[in-house]
């Protein structure tokens, strides 16, 4: 072979090389710079529920399934972890949607799945009611029945499901949980929906109410990331496969103190 040639396919040897290596690059990007651009992973997180966030007390950490998934996520990334804490879980869903926020721990509802991205869920919880003392809702029964005032968070899965599927029942919406708990100690709620995590925790600040026996529904908790970052699913994937199965989830939940849920299965 002449030298000129030799020349010519060596280099275009070293062009061939170059471009199967660029094109792993392309492949496999750094998870880090798909899921935290700006360096950190801003979780967004909502308060009153033990699937989100529950401040420490005493100067206590917080507590929270998605706060700590969150810290650990971060972790696995190596990026610091920046908690962002809104007033409601429907502020968390707009802070994911415009990507002011990385990630967000959330049910991962049909109409949700529009807006944003979601790995499989982590988290099993049934969907239920919380009765006031001296209700007129005894049961699931009798839950949908003319004067009934039902309560539901504003912008949540509950709020969308039961204004559809509740033909009497009159729906009505509070800004957050706290608010909700209010309403059902002034006697201006019968009952109020969403999962029972959340139920059992405002059980708690409404003297003499009672979580339903029985469930109208299921949410599935999952990872959420912004549309436009799924390049970062298959870590995500990856993340919660691996934190269901080492009982970081499990633990999250004890510590939590949530009832009413379970970890979900493997798939």
């Amino acid at each position: 072979m002449a030298p000129l040639s030799r020349r010519f396919f060596a280099s275009f040897a070293v062009v061939a090389m170059l471009a199967a290596t660029a094109g792993t690059a392309a492949a496999d990007p750094d998870p880090k710079t798909i899921l935290a651009p700006s360096g950190k992973l801003r979780a967004g997180l909502y308060p009153g529920t033990p699937t989100s966030y529950l401040a420490g007390k005493d100067g206590a950490a917080p507590r929270g399934v998605g706060y700590e998934l969150g810290k650990a996520m971060a972790e696995k990334l190596g990026v610091p972890y920046e908690p962002v804490v809104f007033a409601k879980n429907a502020e968390v869903l707009e802070a994911v949607k415009t990507g002011a926020v990385d990630v967000a721990f959330t049910n991962a509802s049909v109409a949700r799945a529009k807006v944003m991205d979601f790995a499989p869920a982590y988290l099993d919880i049934e969907l239920g009611y919380l009765v006031r003392p001296g209700s007129p809702v005894t049961s699931l029964d009798n839950v949908d029945a003319a004067g009934v005032k039902v309560g539901v968070t504003t912008g949540s899965s509950s709020e969308a499901a039961l204004s559809r599927d509740l033909k009497a029942a009159e729906v009505v919406r509070a800004e957050t949980v706290a608010i909700a708990a209010e309403m059902l100690t002034a006697g201006k709620l019968d009952a109020f929906a969403t999962n029972k995590a959340t139920l059992f925790e405002m059980s708690e600040k409404v003297p003499g109410s009672k979580v339903l026996d029985g469930r109208w529904g299921m949410e599935r908790h999952a990872v959420a990331i912004p549309k436009g970052r799924d390049a970062g699913l298959p870590f995500v994937r990856a993340f919660t496969a691996e934190v269901k199965q080492n009982g970081l989830v499990a633990g999250a939940v004890e510590r939590a103190g949530l009832r009413g849920a379970q970890v979900s299965e493997m798939k």
